[in-house]
C-alpha cells in the first residue's frame, strides 16, 4: 500500500458558514462571478488557474514547498473550501483520497470532480502498484487540462471561448516539454539512473532512461518502512561502482536511508537531481518541469 498524500484528522469539524475558495490554503470570500476551484496540491492548482485565468478562484490545499505531502493535515478551512467548490481536482490513485471523504462530509455532491489518475487511463501492471505521480507524465497533464476546460465551460458557458484559448495556450507549452523530453531521449536513451522514490519515473521513462534502483528499496521508502540491509547495500553499490549517471532525489521525504544514498552519490561524484511533489517557490508548473528537464540534461551531460 502506497503512503497517502495527506493525513485527515480523525474527526472532521463542521463546515464554517459563508467561507469559500481563494488562491491560498486559507479559504476567503471568492470574487463575485468566479468559479470556485479546489485542488489537492498546488501542482494541480496551478494548472487549474492556468486554464481558468481571471475567471476562477483556486484553493490549493497543499501550497508550501516545505511541506511533507505525506504528513500534511487537512483543516476545517480546507473543508469549508471544498463545501463551496464548483470544481474539485484531485490526483487520485490513493495519493490524496482524503478529498473524497471531505467532499462527502461537506455534502457537496454538485461539484465536478476531476481525478487525474482516472483521466490518465493508466493501470498498474500485474503484481505491481500504480505509480500515482502522474503530474510528471505530460500526456496525462494535457488530458487534465482538457477536462478542466470542459468543466469550466459547463460552469460558465459564457466564458467557454476564454477557457478554450487558455487551455490551448497551456497545452502548447506542455508540447514544448514533450519535445524537450524527446531531445534528451535522442541523446541519452538507455543511460542508467537511480531514484529514491518513483516520483519522477514518468519523466525519466519518457527520456528513455533505465532505473537501476532495486524495486525493494524505492517501495520501502515510499511506504515509510525500513529498507532491508541487503537491499540497502546493493543500492549503495550503484554509486560506489559508478553504475548510474544520476540520482533523482525526492527532497520532501528524505530520511536516514535516502540520505545515505545522497551522500554516496556526492562522494562518488554522481550528479544529484532534486525532485519535489509540490511546486518550488516562485515557479509555475511549466517553469518547474522545464527546470527538471534541464537538470536531467545537465547531469547526463557531465
Amino acid at each position: 500500500m502506497n503512503r497517502r498524500l495527506l493525513v485527515l484528522p480523525a474527526v472532521v469539524a463542521a463546515v464554517a458558514l459563508g467561507v469559500s475558495a481563494c488562491s491560498s490554503g486559507d479559504a476567503a470570500p471568492a470574487a463575485a462571478g468566479k468559479i470556485k476551484v479546489v485542488a489537492s496540491t498546488d501542482v494541480w492548482g496551478d494548472l487549474a488557474a492556468g486554464v481558468g485565468g481571471g475567471k476562477v478562484e483556486v484553493t490549493s490545499i497543499i501550497n508550501s514547498p516545505g511541506a511533507d505531502p505525506h504528513e500534511f493535515e487537512a483543516n476545517t478551512r480546507n473543508q469549508a473550501a471544498l463545501a463551496g467548490a464548483a470544481v474539485v481536482i484531485e490526483n487520485g490513485g490513493g495519493y490524496d483520497d482524503f478529498m473524497d471523504r471531505m467532499l462527502k462530509t461537506a455534502k457537496n455532491s454538485s461539484a465536478t470532480l476531476l481525478n487525474a489518475v482516472t483521466i490518465s487511463g493508466k493501470k498498474a501492471a500485474a503484481g505491481e502498484a500504480l505509480n500515482e505521480h502522474v503530474w510528471y507524465d505530460f500526456p496525462t497533464v494535457a488530458k487534465v487540462v482538457d477536462q478542466l476546460q470542459q468543466a469550466y465551460a459547463k460552469a460558465a458557458p459564457a466564458d467557454a471561448s476564454t477557457f478554450q484559448q487558455n487551455a490551448t495556450a497551456l497545452k502548447q507549452k506542455i508540447d514544448g516539454l514533450v519535445k524537450q523530453e524527446a531531445t534528451l531521449k535522442a541523446k541519452y536513451a538507455g543511460q542508467p539512473v537511480a531514484i529514491t522514490e518513483p516520483v519522477p519515473l514518468y519523466l525519466l521513462d519518457a527520456v528513455g532512461l533505465q532505473n537501476k534502483t532495486p524495486a525493494e528499496f524505492s517501495k520501502a521508502i515510499e511506504e515509510g518502512s525500513d529498507v532491508p540491509v541487503k537491499v540497502l547495500n546493493a543500492t549503495l553499490q550503484l554509486y560506489s561502482k559508478h553504475e548510474v549517471k544520476l540520482l533523482a532525489y525526492n527532497e520532501q521525504t528524505s530520511g536516514p536511508q535516502t540520505e545515505r544514498l545522497l551522500n554516496a552519490a556526492k562522494q562518488n561524484n554522481i550528479p544529484v537531481v532534486p525532485v519535489t511533489e509540490t511546486l518550488p517557490s516562485g515557479k509555475d508548473y511549466i517553469a518547474w518541469m522545464t527546470a527538471n528537464l534541464d537538470a536531467v540534461g545537465a547531469a547526463l551531460g557531465r
